[in-house]
C-alpha cells in the first residue's frame, strides 16, 4: 500500500514539476492521435453520407462491412500496415516504418470505418426527414451531402469523439508499427505498457492520469456544444 501511495505522489510530481519525457510522450500521442482521427474524418465522413444517400449494388453489403470494421482488432490491422511498409511490402520504399507517419496509417484504418458507418446512419436518419424539402428546392443527391453534414454537424461530433477514443486508447498497431523507440514512436498507452512491465509506476500513472483527464475533458466539452446547439443554436 504504502508503494501504491508513493507511486502516485511521484506520477503527481511529474505532472506538476512538467517531467520534459512526459510531455514528450504525451504531445507525440495528440499529434499521431488528433492527426489520424481529422484524416479519417475528412474521408470517413463524406464516405458515410455517400453510402447513406446513394442506391448501387452491393450496397447493403457496404454497410454491413463499414458496421463490421468497426470491431477491427488492433493487432490485425498493425500487422497488415506493418506489411505495406515493410522494406519487401509495396510501400517499403517510403521508409515509414517505424515512424509516427506508420503509426498516424494504422489509426486512420481503425478510426475510418466508425467515422463512416456512424456518420452514415446520422445522415441516412436526417435524409429521411428533410429529402422532401431538400428535393423541393432542387438539390441533387449529391448536393444534398454536404447540407447535410452541416446540419448534422453536432451529432457528427460524437462520431469523431468515438473515433478519436478508438485511437487514443490503441496499443497492439501501433506498437507493431511504430516499435515504441524512445523520443521517435513512444506514444503515452505504449510507454504505460512498458513502463508498468518494468515496474516504474510513476510515469506509467502520471501517463493514465493525462490520457483520462484528455478523454474526461474532450467528451466534456463535446457535450457542452451539444447541449449549447439544443438550447441556443437557431
Amino acid at each position: 500500500m504504502d508503494n501504491l501511495l508513493a507511486a502516485f505522489a511521484q506520477a503527481f510530481g511529474l505532472l506538476i514539476s512538467l517531467d520534459a519525457d512526459l510531455l514528450e510522450i504525451v504531445g507525440l500521442s495528440l499529434r499521431v492521435s488528433l492527426t489520424a482521427v481529422l484524416l479519417a474524418a475528412a474521408i470517413g465522413l463524406p464516405l458515410g453520407a455517400a453510402v447513406a444517400l446513394f442506391r448501387f449494388p452491393g450496397r447493403q453489403g457496404l454497410v454491413v462491412l463499414l458496421n463490421a470494421l468497426m470491431g477491427l482488432p488492433p493487432v490485425v490491422v498493425g500487422l497488415v500496415v506493418y506489411l505495406l511498409l515493410s522494406r519487401s511490402g509495396p510501400l517499403g520504399v517510403l521508409g515509414l516504418l517505424f515512424t509516427p507517419a506508420a503509426m498516424i496509417a494504422a489509426q486512420v484504418v481503425l478510426v475510418l470505418p466508425i467515422v463512416a458507418a456512424l456518420a452514415r446512419q446520422a445522415v441516412e436518419d436526417l435524409w429521411q426527414e428533410y429529402e422532401e424539402q431538400l428535393r423541393s428546392l432542387g438539390s441533387s443527391t449529391a448536393r444534398a451531402i454536404p447540407t447535410l453534414l452541416w446540419d448534422g454537424r453536432f451529432t457528427l461530433l460524437t462520431a469523431i469523439l468515438a473515433g478519436f477514443g478508438r485511437a487514443s486508447a490503441e496499443v497492439g498497431a501501433v506498437m507493431i508499427v511504430g516499435g515504441n523507440i524512445d523520443h521517435v514512436t513512444r506514444v503515452m498507452t505504449t510507454a504505460i505498457a512498458l513502463e508498468t512491465a518494468r515496474g516504474d509506476l510513476a510515469l506509467a500513472l502520471g501517463l493514465g492520469i493525462v490520457l483520462l483527464t484528455l478523454t474526461v475533458l474532450i467528451n466534456g466539452g463535446a457535450e457542452l456544444v451539444r447541449r449549447w446547439a439544443r438550447d441556443w443554436a437557431p
